[in-house]
């Protein structure tokens, strides 16, 4: 007996002993050592491994989540951009292969599963390791440098062992600015007082867009102040105009919907749905008498070959969800999340709403429901976008700040790695009384100013704070500078010439605010798709030194670039030269930019010189506008004259010129 309860002590404790080693084994931390650590998988980040790799550096993609791409892939198919000419490089490749999927030379409107195999391409071409469900949870800097992050599991959070990532440089792509948050750097939230950087724009501003009517009453029961305000109508009161506050632009999500039956799923009522959270819209919708749908969604078709549309936010109380995101982005994950699943709760139950409550008019509940969620896309994650609209929480406080004056040109960088050319744009920040009426503050749409360059030093953090650390996303800026800035095609942009500047930061030895920046805007400009290829040819209407004309012509701003030029050409008699100069022989596929000037022939003629003679092509502009045109493909030969002549003599009416693009081909 006593022997057998020895030997039984003796099997317990080496089973115990084994345990223990097998508990300590698999709760030991992971040490990556890399040259160049990308945290934050959006399309930004994605670019900026991209980038580092093709820059000859080993490269490693943190995302916090199980997607790549943010915003690209998880649901704006429709993304603003301004003018096309600021997307250059990496970015403008992604523009390019998504055309090539669709059968054209660009697309810039897109299903969000097309833009996920591109991102999933580009890591697979780069061979790049992606570590997915990571979150950051400690940065260990020492002498102004970041040493160290450590990672936890997204999903079982200390339960499982964490990373632990040691690189030579480090890029935040996130769109909260986590890494540079957890490394001690400086940054903003919320809205700056309009005195702070002389500014007009930011602050309080009460706009007439995504309004309420006058006269919506705010309380639960109408007139009776004792019941308490709606859900959504808050107890701020309203502010001086252009005054701080730390208040943040509304999130939503960006919807993917179809009207194809057959790829279609349709909206049903969410299980937490609250029909009172609706309440100031079923008031909107009696007080404006409106029942069209375009005044509370707005929906852009992205894609004619499967019939998807782009939806967002759209009067009043629309997809936005105004109000609800103030603690987001110092709130911890749990905060975060709550916040997440409270917009999607929120979305679901809105479209509900407008599909089937009585109070919504028929005309309009039968246009909602004349989509549905598209089968195809979000699969795994119940047709929904996998990505709330961050559209801004935390903004580097670094070298340069980007201000309302540079948006306007009053003030200029010297130093640009990137161009902003989308207006400025804030959702609005909250939902108050004002004289007894529910109205939304914070809204601002200012448009019409011309394209502008994006300081290196506002993605650099201060250099006494960290020096080896990239912020391409939360960019040093005001909030309402962010609000142009803040474009996905634009974070692509700073995030290719993020990664390549770490990598220039890795071979000088150097920190990133002391890099060659001269040298960074050459490669950029020399090298765009960092593939060493021949770079493309452009030639804008304002390069004198490369264009000839007639007299007559006038200059309208707008267009690629800054402007465009037209002439009446009345007596057919008016031409336009473009010259390029070509620095290496070769083929090369030439365009012809269509501007949006409804005021133009038919069908322009022109005349194309190039190495085996001339030849005469005729475009149909007005098909083809504001997107490039291709005219043929041509030989032309460095160090001669090539040529493409808007002719007047060959066109009917008045006849334009904006800007030519010439693509080195194989053959």
């Amino acid at each position: 007996m006593t022997n057998k309860i020895k030997t039984k002590s003796a099997l317990t404790i080496i089973i115990l002993s084994f345990t223990i080693i097998l508990f300590t084994s698999s709760s030991k931390n992971t040490n990556i050592e890399c040259d160049i650590c990308v945290y934050g998988g959006t399309a930004s980040g994605v670019i900026a491994a991209y980038s580092a790799a093709k820059m000859g550096k080993k490269v490693v993609l943190i995302e916090p989540g199980q997607y790549i791409g943010g915003m690209t892939t998880g649901g704006l198919g429709a993304t603003d951009i301004g003018n096309k000419f600021a997307i250059t490089g990496l970015a403008k490749m992604f523009y390019r292969d998504l055309g090539k999927h669709y059968g054209k030379f660009e697309q810039w409107t897109f299903a969000p599963s097309v833009a996920s195999q591109l991102m999933n391409k580009y890591i697979k071409e780069s061979n790049i390791k992606v570590i997915y469900n990571k979150r950051i949870i400690s940065s260990k800097v020492n002498k102004r440098k970041i040493k160290t992050i450590t990672l936890e599991d997204s999903k079982t959070h200390s339960k499982s062992p964490n990373i632990i990532i040691s690189a030579k440089q480090y890029i935040d792509c996130t769109y909260e600015g986590d890494l540079m948050a957890k490394s001690n750097v400086s940054y903003f939230t919320g809205r700056e007082s309009n005195e702070i950087f002389n500014e007009t724009l930011n602050g309080v501003q009460m706009s007439v867009h995504h309004q309420f009517p006058d006269g919506v009453d705010p309380y639960i029961i109408e007139g009776d102040a004792t019941s308490g305000y709606c859900w959504g109508v808050s107890n701020n009161k309203l502010q001086k105009e252009g005054s701080e506050d730390k208040y943040i632009q509304a999130y939503n999500f960006r919807l993917c919907w179809t009207k194809d039956k057959n790829n279609m799923v349709p909206f049903t009522k969410p299980k937490t749905y609250d029909p009172a959270k609706y309440e100031l819209l079923a008031r909107a919708i009696k007080a404006s008498g409106s029942s069209k749908i375009s005044d509370y969604l707005l929906i852009k078709k992205i894609t004619d070959i499967d019939d998807k549309y782009d939806v967002n936010n759209s009067g009043p109380l629309s997809t936005d969800m105004i109000g609800m995101n103030y603690d987001y982005p110092e709130g911890d994950y749990n905060v975060r999340d709550k916040i997440w699943k409270e917009h999607e709760e929120y979305t679901k139950g809105l479209i509900y709403f407008l599909s089937h409550d009585s109070r919504v008019p028929e005309e309009l509940r039968n246009a909602v429901s004349e989509y549905g969620w598209a089968k195809d896309e979000f699969q795994d994650n119940d047709y929904f976008p996998t990505q709330l609209y961050v559209r801004e929480a935390r903004r580097l406080n670094g070298e340069y700040i980007m201000t309302q004056n540079n948006c306007l040109g009053t003030e200029f960088v010297e130093d640009g790695i990137g161009i902003a050319a989308y207006g400025m744009d804030s959702h609005n920040c909250q939902r108050v009384v004002v004289n007894g009426m529910v109205k939304n503050e914070g809204d601002v749409q200012y448009h019409g100013f011309l394209p502008y360059h994006i300081s290196y030093k506002s993605i650099t953090p201060k250099r006494e704070e960290c020096t080896n650390l990239l912020v391409p996303v939360c960019v040093s800026s005001t909030h309402i500078a962010f609000g142009s800035i803040r474009m996905e095609p634009v974070f692509m942009v700073l995030g290719q010439s993020a990664g390549v500047a770490a990598a220039m930061a890795i071979d000088s030895n150097s920190t990133v605010q002391e890099i060659n920046v001269k040298g960074l805007i050459a490669k950029l400009m020399n090298d765009p798709y960092l593939d060493g290829s021949t770079p493309e040819i452009l030639v804008d209407e304002g390069e004198i030194d490369k264009i000839d004309r007639s007299l007559g012509w006038t200059k309208y701003y707008g267009g690629y670039k800054y402007s465009h030029m037209l002439a009446a050409n009345k007596q057919r008699d008016m031409f336009f030269t473009f010259t390029p100069i070509f620095k290496k022989s070769g083929f090369y596929d030439l365009y012809f930019f269509c501007t949006s000037n409804y005021n133009v022939s038919n069908s322009l003629g022109l005349r194309v010189k190039h190495s085996d003679g001339e030849d005469i092509v005729y475009i149909k502009p007005k098909e083809n506008l504001n997107s490039w045109t291709k005219v043929g493909s041509y030989h032309f030969t460095k160090g001669k004259i090539g040529s493409l002549t808007i002719d007047g003599s060959l066109s009917e009416g008045p006849i334009y010129a904006d800007a030519i693009l010439l693509v080195p081909t194989d053959s």
